[in-house]
């Protein structure tokens, strides 16, 4: 595992064993529907649309995204990033199915798994977790990138408070979260997460539904070359 950063620590801490039993429940049947706007159906699409053969999930959450959805072949090669050891354990027991590979992953500091690259990149919910604004928490694409494959999506969604029109309830919540560092996303914009984008990558599509953005980006920017 790469060291984790003091800061991260709190976004990740919520996923005890008790929490993520009531995860699937409370966050994706009623939280989205009702308060965030942004249906889970949305989300299993997109997973749905841009899962690879060779995956990778930032984030894991319970797993639900991956058992749910249908990969392009029957043996994919799958891997798991999260900084909780609870939530990889209940997100691996899930797809164990499918023998994937879980790392212990600190995603704000350089990541050092020795892994080939992935077709696809998932990385759902997480970007609202992490401390900082946005340009901070984009270091996490940086220390992703390596591990995308050329001509690879990575793709995901993250709830935003700036550049979006939160209803009342979803307001009340995400203040509620930020009060108690569950979710550290008070100042991200729909702005910054979408210069985070396209400072890195050329393809970058973002679709806002409700309070959630949600984002798919392809192909790695090449340094310019010099005139010699």
């Amino acid at each position: 595992m790469n060291a984790p950063t003091p800061s991260t620590h709190a976004g990740q801490a919520i996923y005890t064993r008790r929490n993520l039993a009531l995860y699937d429940t409370v966050v994706l049947r009623l939280s989205n529907r009702w308060v965030w706007r942004c249906p889970t159906a949305k989300l299993r699409a997109d997973y749905q649309r841009h899962v690879a053969a060779a995956h990778l999930d930032v984030g894991v959450g319970t797993g639900y995204f991956l058992d749910q959805c249908r990969f392009p072949v029957p043996k994919p090669r799958l891997a798991l990033f999260d900084l909780n050891p609870e939530a990889l354990a209940h997100a691996a027991g899930r797809i164990e199915r499918y023998a994937p590979r879980a790392e212990q992953v600190d995603v704000l500091a350089p990541i050092e798994v020795d892994t080939q690259p992935f077709g696809s990149i998932a990385m759902n919910y997480l970007l609202h977790c992490l401390p900082g604004p946005i340009p901070d928490k984009a270091a996490a694409f940086d220390h992703l990138m390596p591990y995308l494959a050329p001509g690879g999506v990575l793709f995901g969604a993250t709830i935003l408070a700036q550049g979006v029109r939160p209803s009342a309830a979803a307001t009340q919540l995400m203040a509620f979260y930020n009060e108690r560092g569950i979710f550290d996303n008070a100042d991200d914009s729909l702005i910054d997460l979408r210069d985070a984008l396209e400072a890195r990558f050329d393809d970058v599509r973002i679709v806002v539904t409700g309070c959630v953005a949600r984002f798919a980006v392809r192909q790695r920017r090449q340094p310019a070359r010099r005139a010699s």
